[in-house]
């Protein structure tokens, strides 16, 4: 069975101006110890890309750069989009891509993330395509259809082992902001499958050496006991990632 190398991302969402976020990294890394055993990422919000970036850089911190979106041209007549381009100039290894925020409130769909993968991947930016359902969703057993859909969508004409270059995060909607949080159990099952259908794109062993992230309601309370489930990778972290105290607890699970 392949090895996956843990992963926690930290999502700042629309907080953070670009002095708060250089504070912010600076005293994530300054707790952390140097180990390299997870990989971490934070994704500022577009305005703190490059404060954070050369910060990470002079202070040299064991930690990756990530955007929160990414626009499927490279340039052109697009108010308000971020070109691949443009993220690669700041030295951006890793864009959120079809985040449920996205798709609930800018109109995203399975076409235009599969634009944005392509985007992303065309210019060596390493995508973490979200994916999961909503309440609604959920109560009518739909939850392995509607992943599914969505992965597949996502993953349209991306061939071969992406396990390098593409990280999958499933998250619940009705866990994001709520209160609520999936059973480790459950949000195991559901990569689990998303595992499956992977596998059944691309292959077997792409499918066990990508690495699948769940988010939801992450915090230090929880996360070693979703992280004792097999097939869970890390996390995609929202609230937590925003004191250093917490993110640092998650990343030393």
């Amino acid at each position: 069975m392949a090895t996956r190398k843990p992963m926690m991302a930290g999502n700042w969402k629309m907080h953070k101006n670009a002095a708060e976020a250089v504070d912010l990294v600076r005293a994530i890394g300054n707790d952390l110890d140097g180990s390299t055993a997870v990989e971490v990422v934070v994704c500022p919000p577009f305005t703190a890309l490059k404060s954070v970036g050369v910060t990470l850089e002079y202070d040299k911190y064991e930690i990756k750069l990530g955007a929160q979106n990414v626009f499927w041209e490279d340039e052109g007549a697009y108010t308000g989009e971020i070109s691949p381009l443009m993220l690669k100039q700041l030295d951006v290894e890793y864009v959120i891509v079809g985040h449920s925020e996205r798709r609930q409130f800018f109109g995203e769909t399975n076409d235009t993330v599969n634009k944005r993968l392509h985007a992303a991947l065309g210019h060596g930016l390493k995508p973490i395509l979200c994916v999961g359902e909503n309440l609604e969703e959920r109560e009518s057993g739909r939850t392995t259809d509607v992943v599914a859909a969505q992965i597949k969508g996502g993953l349209a004409g991306i061939d071969g082992d992406f396990s390098e270059s593409l990280v999958i995060a499933y998250e619940p909607i009705w866990a994001i902001g709520t209160g609520r949080v999936a059973k480790p159990e459950d949000a195991n099952e559901v990569i689990r499958h998303i595992r499956e259908v992977v596998g059944s794109l691309n292959g077997a062993e792409t499918a066990q050496k990508v690495r699948i992230l769940y988010g939801g309601r992450v915090k230090p309370g929880n996360v070693s006991r979703l992280m004792e489930e097999p097939e869970i990778d890390g996390a995609l972290v929202g609230g937590a990632s925003l004191s250093a105290e917490d993110f640092v607890s998650l990343i030393k699970y």
